[in-house]
């Protein structure tokens, strides 16, 4: 997104170091989902550890600091 937004506009800046951290920090989430994934077995409980990271990343129900509260 950011690569096509940098040539619509001239706001988005992107350097080539922006882009690695970016595709860094992509990675380690795909890598900590697959290893939680793995240990939990059953879809059921699958499904609900995604949809509370959802809703506490969308409105923080939580008050996490990932919610940005």
């Amino acid at each position: 997104m950011p690569l096509i937004g940098m040539q619509l506009s001239s706001e988005i800046n992107w350097e080539l170091f922006d882009f690695i951290v970016a595709g860094i920090l992509i990675t380690v989430l795909i890598l900590v989902v697959e290893l939680i994934f793995r240990k939990i077995q059953s879809n059921k409980k699958r499904l609900w550890l995604v949809l509370l990271i959802w809703v506490e990343l969308a409105v923080g129900i939580f008050e996490s600091p990932f919610a940005g509260t």
